[in-house]
C-alpha cells in the first residue's frame, strides 16, 4: 500500500564479515556465534567469580561491551529468551517483548549480525522470516544496543529499551502479525490525487493516523501485516500503529483530505532543507489544513509537538495587553534592557533597549521586557483565559481527523507566569497551533483547523467562546503587518505581497546551544507557521520556510 510506511528492504550484505565483526553460521542449527572486535569470552570479561562482592565502576572497556553484546545476541538468536533477558538490565520487560517477538510477531529463523562497536553502542542487523498460515515473507532491518553498568553490582548489561528489538518500538508497544484490526485507506488530496509517502515523504504519521481514525468507516477490508501496536504510555500513546511488513494486502477504503498538492509539495521541499524543521499551512476562512510537513519522519512534530513557542506567543499576549488597556500600538511603551519579576531577571536579545518607543516598535523588534514589565498588572490566569477563550487553545478538544496536541497555556505564578508572556515557562505549542493563531488574527474568528471535513463522520469542531473587539483586532493586525514590513520578520517576508503579517520567535531550550526558531504569518486567505529546532533565530530559520509557502497559490 502506498500510504503506509514499510520496513527497510532486505539487506544484501553477506553476514560473513561486517565491519570488524565476524558472524559464523553453524550448519544445520542455524546458530550464529560471534567474535566481536576486541572480544573475549563472557567468563573472562563479564562474569564475576562466586562470592565476589566488589562493585564494578568506571567506564566500560571494549571487552566488557563486546562480551555483554555477545551474550545477549547469541541467546536471542538461539531462542533462549530467559538467557537473553538476563543479559539486560531489565529482565522482566525484556522477557515480555522477546517472547512476543516469536509468539505474537511470528518471527522465526532469526540471524543477528553485529556491526562495529562505537563506544558502548553495538549496531546489529536482523534477518528472519515472518509466517502467517501458509504465507511466509522475509524480514530485514537494522537495530542497535547500548551496554551499561547494572545498578547494584556494576556488571555490564544491555540497556533494555524496546527499540533494541525493533527501532520503531516505544515503551508499551508490541509487535503483532495477523489480520490488521483496521483496514487500509487510500488517502486523497483535495483535488483527488493519491497521497503517498513516495510522493510526500513526511506524511507517514499523518497517513497512519488517517487509517487509524477512518479505516473502519471508509469501506475497506483488513489485510495481514506485521505491525507495531502502540501502547498507552507517554510518546507511544501519541503515535499511530505502524505497518512494518505486509503479508497479505487488504482492500483500502478512500478518505479525502483538505491537503493542497501544490502547497504540500512546497512544504516537503522546504523542510528538507533544514534538520528538525516542521511547518503547517491552513486557510483562515475555513480552518482547512492545506499542508503539513516535517523533516524528521518518525513523529509528527507539526501536529503533535510540545515546544515553547518563544516570541510568537507575543501575538496572544499583545491581544491581552491591548484589551486590558496596558498597551496600544502607537502609544509609548517601556522596553528597558532588563526587568526583574518573581525573582528572575529578564533581558532582551543582545540586551538592547528602546527609549521612548511605541508598543508597535517593541513588538516589531521583539522586546521581551515590554511584555514582562506588564506582569505585575496581570492575574495568574489572564493569559490562559485569553488563549482558551479567543484562540481556542489549551482545551484539548480539537477534532482534526488525526492525533494532535492542541496547545497548553497553564496557569502559572510569579516568574514562570511572566516567562509565559514571551512564550517560555510552561507554554507549549506546535506549528499547527501557531498557524491557527495567525489564522485567527487574519479572519477575526477562531476556526478549528481540520484535515478531514467534519461532514465525513459528523464530528463536531471546537469553537472559541468569544472574539476580539474590532479595535483590538485592528491593532493586532497592524502590529503583525508592521513586523512583516519593518521588524524582525522583514527579511523573510520580502517578496510576500498583499495583506500580510508576521511574528518571529526564538525559544531557549536547556542543553541546546541554539534556540528553536519559530515563525508565524499570514497573507490573504493563507496562514502558516513553522519551527526549526535548535536552528537559531526564527526569522533566519523558520521564516524562509513559512514565507515560501505564503508565495504559493493554493487551489480552490
Amino acid at each position: 500500500m502506498g500510504n503506509r510506511r514499510r520496513a527497510a528492504g532486505r539487506r544484501k550484505t553477506s553476514p560473513a564479515v561486517i565491519g570488524s565483526v565476524i558472524a559464523v553460521i553453524v550448519g544445520g542449527a542455524g546458530v550464529a556465534g560471534y567474535a566481536l572486535s576486541g572480544g573475549g569470552s563472557a567468563a573472562e570479561n563479564g562474569t564475576p567469580s562466586a562470592g565476589r562482592t566488589k562493585v564494578r565502576t568506571g567506564p566500560l572497556t571494549a571487552a566488557e561491551v563486546t562480551a555483554a553484546a555477545d551474550r545477549f545476541l547469541t541467546a536471542w538468536q538461539r531462542g533462549r529468551v530467559a538467557e537473553a533477558a538476563a543479559a539486560t538490565d531489565d529482565p522482566e520487560a525484556a522477557t515480555a517483548l522477546l517472547t512476543g517477538y516469536t509468539k505474537d510477531a511470528r518471527v522465526k529463523d532469526v540471524t543477528l549480525t553485529a556491526g562495529a562497536r562505537s563506544g558502548a553502542k553495538v549496531p546489529f542487523a536482523v534477518k528472519g522470516t515472518v509466517a502467517h498460515k501458509d504465507t511466509v515473507k522475509p524480514l530485514a532491518y537494522d537495530s542497535a544496543l547500548t551496554v551499561v553498568r547494572r545498578a547494584g553490582d556494576g556488571e555490564p548489561r544491555v540497556a533494555w529499551r524496546p527499540s533494541v528489538v525493533h527501532p520503531d518500538l516505544k515503551d508499551g508497544d508490541r509487535l503483532v502479525t495477523g489480520e490488521a484490526g483496521t483496514p487500509p485507506v487510500r488517502a486523497l488530496d483535495r483535488d483527488g490525487g493519491e497521497l503517498t509517502t513516495a510522493r510526500y515523504p513526511s506524511l507517514g504519521p499523518v497517513l497512519d493516523g488517517l487509517r487509524e481514525k477512518y479505516g473502519k468507516e471508509a469501506g475497506g477490508t483488513a489485510g495481514v501485516e506485521l505491525r507495531v501496536v502502540r501502547g498507552k504510555s507517554s510518546l507511544a500513546a501519541e503515535l499511530s500503529d505502524k505497518t512494518l511488513l505486509e503479508l497479505g494486502e487488504g482492500t483500502p477504503g478512500t478518505v479525502r483530505t483538505t491537503l493542497d498538492p501544490r502547497l504540500q509539495a512546497a512544504a516537503e521541499r522546504q523542510v528538507a532543507k533544514k534538520a528538525r524543521a516542521s511547518v503547517v499551512a491552513l486557510r483562515p476562512s475555513t480552518g482547512e489544513i492545506l499542508a503539513v510537513a516535517n523533516s524528521s519522519r518518525g513523529f509528527n512534530t507539526a501536529f503533535q509537538g510540545s515546544l515553547a513557542p518563544g516570541s510568537t506567543m507575543k501575538v496572544i499576549t499583545s491581544s491581552l495587553l491591548i484589551e486590558k488597556g496596558l498597551a496600544s500600538a502607537d502609544k509609548k511603551h517601556p522596553c528597558p534592557k532588563y526587568f526583574s519579576y518573581g525573582g528572575w531577571k529578564f533581558q532582551n536579545d543582545d540586551k538592547f533597549e528602546i527609549k521612548g518607543g511605541t508598543f508597535k516598535a517593541s513588538f516589531a523588534r521583539s522586546c521581551n521586557t515590554a511584555f514582562i514589565s506588564q506582569a505585575p498588572k496581570l492575574k495568574n490566569d489572564d493569559l490562559t483565559k485569553q488563549a482558551q477563550q479567543v484562540f481556542g487553545l489549551g482545551l484539548d478538544n480539537w477534532s482534526v481527523g488525526v492525533p494532535t496536541l492542541d496547545g497548553s497555556v497553564p496557569v502559572q505564578s510569579a516568574a514562570p507566569m511572566a516567562a509565559s508572556l514571551i512564550g517560555q515557562g510552561g507554554v507549549r505549542m506546535n506549528p499547527l497551533n501557531m498557524a491557527s493563531v495567525s489564522a485567527t488574527v487574519k479572519s477575526g474568528v477562531f476556526r478549528q483547523p481540520y484535515l478531514v471535513s467534519p461532514e465525513v463522520d459528523g464530528r463536531r469542531l471546537a469553537t472559541a467562546s468569544r472574539t476580539l473587539s474590532a479595535g483590538t483586532l485592528a491593532q493586532l493586525r497592524e502590529l503583525m503587518a508592521y513586523t512583516a514590513a519593518y521588524g524582525t520578520a522583514a527579511e523573510a517576508m520580502a517578496g510576500v505581497s498583499g495583506d500580510a503579517g508576521a511574528k518571529t520567535g526564538s525559544a531557549e531550550v536547556d542543553g541546546q546551544k541554539k534556540p528553536n526558531g519559530w515563525f508565524t504569518a499570514y497573507r490573504g486567505d493563507l496562514a502558516a507557521a513553522g519551527v526549526v529546532q535548535a536552528g537559531g533565530h526564527g526569522g533566519e530559520t523558520a521564516g524562509p520556510i513559512v514565507a515560501a509557502l505564503l508565495k504559493v497559490k493554493a487551489g480552490g
